[in-house]
């Protein structure tokens, strides 16, 4: 199922609007007047600047994050020497803001990310957009937990046209694949999560999602496994196998209640492998699904019977 064309959407989306280059020419209106707006960081850089080199991508990163309430405008002073020299830029890198039409604040040279943060921060960054932007993300999320795939994708889709970093975005959107059964697109657009987010719970619980798929698939046929737990209700290991086999064809209430089962058996058996799929299962469904918070209940009261 082709939900948005492609994790390319994704990778590609990029925030044309957000980050863009200016000269002479255009200045006024990519920043005085997008100032009106949006906060408008401009960066003063040159291709010669070892600094600018170093903060440059910091700034992109930072912006990217606020997604879509701030602005980055590049200024090369080298092509644009006039500009500069109007807006007394005298060492670089040069970061001012702009607001309403002019700059409120500013800096030089190269800051870590935290104190451009705390810069952009200072400045004032409009709500709007990241109320907005929480509101798509709380639609999208909606849409999915009801299984309409196409319209969560589609929203999804739209926050990572503004931020093409946002984790939550990319981690929903692999969702959506990984629901319409396309796993290896799952799995690439988890790929696009910046290494320093792929700890996030949403992101894990994807990555927990499609375990528990290629685990699923090497248990074998839920027929078999049911007449192997039949035949001797002591095989731990076929009920965690059926439990894997019956929860990937959404049968979770039937998956918890073998692996209740096995626990009330033997908790110890090949260290609490039935306890430890639970978990699993919860990490991969969600603090929210309703079986995840039906589930804990289930295992907290055999667990301190």
């Amino acid at each position: 199922m082709d939900l948005m064309g492609g994790t390319g959407a994704a990778a590609e989306a990029g925030g044309a609007d957000i980050i863009k280059d200016a000269s002479t020419a255009t200045f006024a209106a990519d920043v005085m007047d997008a100032s009106r707006d949006h906060l408008v960081i401009v960066d003063f850089w040159a291709a010669w600047c070892g600094p600018c080199k170093q903060l440059t991508p910091v700034l992109e990163k930072v912006v990217q994050s606020y997604g879509g309430a701030v602005r980055l405008v590049k200024v090369d002073v080298d092509q644009n020497q006039a500009l500069a020299g109007q807006l007394r830029v005298q060492s670089l890198p040069t970061v001012m803001a702009f607001r309403d039409g002019r700059p409120v604040d500013g800096f030089m040279g190269a800051l870590p990310e935290s104190e451009v943060r705390a810069f952009i921060d200072r400045c004032g960054v409009p709500a709007d957009g990241a109320a907005e932007l929480a509101q798509a993300l709380q639609m999208a999320q909606d849409a999915l937990a009801e299984n309409n795939l196409q319209d969560a994708a589609s929203i999804f889709a739209a926050v990572l046209q503004q931020d093409q970093l946002n984790t939550d975005a990319l981690a929903g959107l692999a969702s959506c694949y990984l629901k319409s059964g396309d796993r290896d697109r799952a799995a690439q657009t988890l790929e696009l999560v910046p290494p320093d987010q792929q700890d996030h719970a949403a992101v894990q619980s994807v990555k927990a999602a499609i375990a528990l798929e290629e685990q699923a698939d090497a248990a074998g046929p839920v027929s078999e496994l049911e007449a192997k737990v039949t035949a001797d209700p002591d095989d731990h290991q076929a009920r965690i196998d059926l439990a894997l086999a019956l929860a990937a064809g959404g049968r979770k209430a039937d998956a918890i209640g073998h692996l209740i089962e096995s626990f009330k058996r033997d908790r110890e058996w090949n260290e609490a492998a039935a306890r430890k799929q639970l978990l699993n299962f919860f990490e991969a469904w969600g603090p929210t699904d309703k079986m995840t918070v039906e589930g804990r209940k289930r295992l907290s009261s055999v667990m301190f019977a």
